[in-house]
């Protein structure tokens, strides 16, 4: 598998008001994760990096969900660093992970942790940039390089799925939202192209939502489903057969 670390790590968002058309990402994620939400179930629910953070979850019946940033935020809970969780094994039920690995330096140590941290059928949700988008073609033109979103990995679904399979997890649903370019704001008459990629391109979205639940295969004995006879034994049998005739005698 082809590392995923980057020596120089990407600039970090610490909110969806640097992206230029940030509200409309955070509420069309927010869309699909309430979707998703009510089928998560159990006592803690954990929205990873700043950007989850502001993801609001009405619709989770989980009712402890807190948040974790790397920095210091109106929205934080717990402070520490993504690729390191300060939880112990099997403790959290679900984690949300708004577009934290295409800004991440090393995405797999993230999900390793998260894999460590999940409980046993826990669920994960993972939002990212899609590369085979308007806005992932529009990222590789010489435009606006300083913007936000030019740092992110746009790194494909299939990836992420692949990334995740590897670790145990059952990729549950995918959906695909925002058929626009993300760099500039859509003009008007621009719906109905998004409308009918919509609907002929359904994966061309600018960004996919994962929905994963972690697998663990119970360990159990195995037994053969047919019973061994013993072997004859043809000393045996000729040691019994003189002993018998002794006794006769």
């Amino acid at each position: 598998m082809r590392s995923a670390f980057q020596k120089r790590p990407p600039q970090y968002p610490v909110s969806w008001s640097q992206f230029d058309e940030g509200e409309r990402i955070r509420l069309a994620i927010e869309g699909v994760c309430n979707d998703f939400a009510p089928r998560i179930f159990g006592y803690h629910f954990l929205r990873l990096g700043e950007l989850s953070s502001e993801v609001a979850l009405p619709g989770s019946p989980i009712r402890h969900i807190f948040n974790q940033t790397q920095q210091p935020h109106e929205h934080s809970s717990v402070v520490s660093q993504s690729h390191c969780l300060p939880y112990s094994e099997n403790s959290i039920d679900g984690v949300l992970l708004a577009n934290e690995l295409d800004f991440a330096q090393d995405p797999h140590q993230v999900l390793r942790e998260v894999d460590r941290v999940i409980t046993q059928n826990g669920y994960v949700i993972i939002s990212g940039f899609n590369p085979f988008s308007v806005t992932g073609l529009v990222s590789w033109l010489p435009v606006k390089r300083k913007k936000v979103l030019y740092e992110a990995r746009f790194f494909t679904a299939g990836r992420i799925k692949d990334w995740l399979q590897l670790l145990g997890f059952e990729i549950i649903e995918q959906q695909h939202v925002l058929f626009s370019m993300l760099q500039f704001k859509p003009p008007m008459e621009a719906s109905r192209m998004q409308n009918l990629m919509q609907r002929y391109l359904p994966r061309s979205g600018s960004v996919y939502v994962i929905l994963a639940r972690k697998r663990v295969i119970p360990m159990s004995t195995i037994r053969p489903r047919m019973k061994l006879k013993p072997q004859f034994s043809p000393l045996g049998a000729s040691m019994r057969v003189q002993a018998e005739g002794r006794t006769k005698k």
